[in-house]
């Protein structure tokens, strides 16, 4: 795997989280993020199950910029 740094929230107290990440080998996007709690797993679980390999996090709309980023780099890693 080649994980192609992309941003850390720059609000974050230590500077460790949430994190955004592409796969330059899969062109997928990977992020680190605050573990949802019981009422936000709740909500979500109002649409579907969400699988064992599977989890939700959040991350805060300050980083929406690295986001965008992070899916361009995969698009066009996947030759979208």
């Amino acid at each position: 795997m080649a994980l192609r740094f992309i941003g850390i929230d720059p609000n974050s107290d230590t500077g460790q989280c949430p994190t955004v990440w592409v796969d330059e080998a899969t062109a997928e996007v990977v992020i680190q993020g605050w573990k949802a709690d019981e009422a936000l797993l709740a909500q979500c679980l109002e649409t579907g199950a969400i699988p064992e390999t599977e989890g939700v996090v959040r991350i805060p709309v300050r980083m929406a910029a690295m986001l965008r980023e992070a899916c361009d780099a995969a698009e066009r890693r996947a030759g979208i």
